[in-house]
C-alpha cells in the first residue's frame, strides 16, 4: 500500500495550486496539510523552507514547485508526462514553465494581493480554508501582522499593483502571439508542463472556477478588480487557461 506524502500549503496560493493540479494529474497519493500565514512556518522551517509548497515524500523533501514537477515526472505514466521526451522541446518547456514562475506568477501575486487584503472576511474566508482549529481561532489576532508582512515582502501597494496588472497583461499578449498559429498547446501537441505553469499562475487574473484551491467569487471583489479580469480572461491567453481549466485540470490518469 502507498504510503501518501505531505503535500504542505496555502488554499489561495497559484503556486501550491500547479502542485496540486501535477498531482491529481498523475494520481499521486498525498494528503494536504494548509495553514495559516506566517503559521506554516512552524512546518516548513524544520524541513528546510520557509514558503509553501512542500512535498515531503517518503525519502525526499522538495521546496520549489518546479523541483517538485520535475520529481512527479519521473514517477508519472508515459502518457502523463509533463515534460517532452525530445531534448529541444523538453528545454522550451522548461524555459517557458520558469518565465511564468518567475515572472507571471509574481506579478498576478502582487497585483492580486493588493486587492484581496482590503477586506478581511475574504481573507479570513481564503487563508483559513482547511487549516486546523487553533489556527483558525488566531486569525483576528495574526491578520494585522500576515497583511503587514504580506505588503511589505511582496511589495504590494497601488502603485506597484497596476504595474504588476500591466506586466500580466504583457505576458498574456507574448502567450496570445505564440497561440495565434492555432496550436492547443504551447509546445508541440501536448499538455505540458508549460501549459501547466501558465493555467495555475495565470489564474488569480481569470478566476477559473475549476481552481483546485479556494478563490473568492467574483462579487467579493473590487469592481475595478473584477473589470480588470475580464480583460485578461476576453484575451486569446486568458480564453486559452480557461480552456485548460475545463478539459485538463480534473483529468487522471490510471
Amino acid at each position: 500500500m502507498e504510503v501518501a506524502s505531505r503535500f504542505i500549503t496555502f488554499q489561495i496560493s497559484h503556486y501550491c495550486e500547479k502542485v496540486r493540479w501535477a498531482l491529481d494529474r498523475i494520481g499521486f497519493p498525498y494528503v494536504e496539510e494548509c495553514h495559516l500565514p506566517p503559521l506554516h512556518r512552524l512546518k516548513t522551517t524544520p524541513l528546510g523552507g520557509s514558503s509553501v509548497p512542500v512535498l515531503v515524500t517518503e525519502t525526499e523533501i522538495f521546496k520549489d514547485s518546479a523541483d517538485i514537477l520535475k520529481y512527479l515526472d519521473t514517477v508519472a505514466s508515459a502518457h502523463l508526462k509533463l515534460y517532452p521526451a525530445s531534448p529541444v522541446l523538453r528545454h522550451e518547456v522548461e524555459a517557458l514553465e520558469a518565465q511564468f514562475n518567475h515572472e507571471l506568477g509574481v506579478f498576478t501575486r502582487q497585483w492580486g494581493y493588493f486587492y484581496a487584503l482590503q477586506n478581511r472576511s475574504v481573507m479570513q474566508q481564503l487563508w483559513c480554508e482547511g487549516v486546523p482549529a487553533w489556527e483558525k481561532l488566531l486569525f483576528p489576532v495574526l491578520f494585522p501582522l500576515t497583511r503587514y508582512l504580506v505588503h511589505s515582502s511582496y511589495n504590494v501597494h497601488r502603485e506597484s499593483a497596476l504595474a504588476a496588472y500591466r506586466r500580466t497583461q504583457q505576458m498574456f499578449n507574448v502567450v496570445s502571439d505564440r497561440l495565434s498559429d492555432g496550436r492547443r498547446y504551447l509546445v508541440g501537441d501536448c499538455f505540458s508542463a508549460a501549459d501547466l505553469a501558465f493555467a495555475s499562475l495565470s489564474a488569480p487574473g481569470i478566476v477559473p472556477p475549476e481552481y483546485g484551491g479556494r478563490f473568492p467569487k467574483l462579487n467579493q471583489l473590487p469592481d475595478e478588480m473584477v473589470e480588470q479580469i475580464q480583460i485578461l480572461r476576453e484575451t486569446v491567453a486568458g480564453q486559452y487557461a480557461l480552456r485548460l481549466y475545463q478539459e485538463e485540470r480534473y483529468v487522471q490518469g490510471v
